[in-house]
């Protein structure tokens, strides 16, 4: 567990870097995609927020500040985030916008209307 979470407390983890940072981070990716931004920058717009992140672990808990590993974990986590919200929207947009040219195929795709 110590890959993940800094002094063995995962309830720190789990609730700074997944419940409210990544938060964040979707509600960050569906902004991107409402947007039309390409995906990169949701990537890109994760950095910042990631070393925002870390200053928090440090500030808040007493945690590594200028730590490599756990800043690219936390930053790993916000990405997943922000990709899960951008793509989430992105599917939301073709299949509403285009509906004569493409319907939904899963919570992540879409498809040509009659393609098999």
């Amino acid at each position: 567990m110590s890959l993940f979470v800094e002094d063995n407390s995962p309830w720190i983890f789990f609730i700074m870097t997944v419940v409210i940072g990544g938060g964040a981070a979707f509600l960050s990716g569906r902004a991107l995609a409402t947007k039309w931004r390409p995906w990169l920058f949701a990537v890109l717009y994760m950095i910042p927020l990631g070393l925002a992140l870390r200053f928090f672990h440090y500030a808040l808990f007493n945690g590594n500040l200028l730590s490599l590993h756990y800043f690219i974990t936390d930053t790993l986590v916000l990405v997943a985030a922000a990709s899960l919200g951008y793509r989430l929207t992105r599917v939301g947009q073709m299949v509403s916008q285009y509906p004569w040219l493409y319907e939904r195929s899963g919570p992540f795709g879409w498809r040509a209307k009659g393609a098999p």
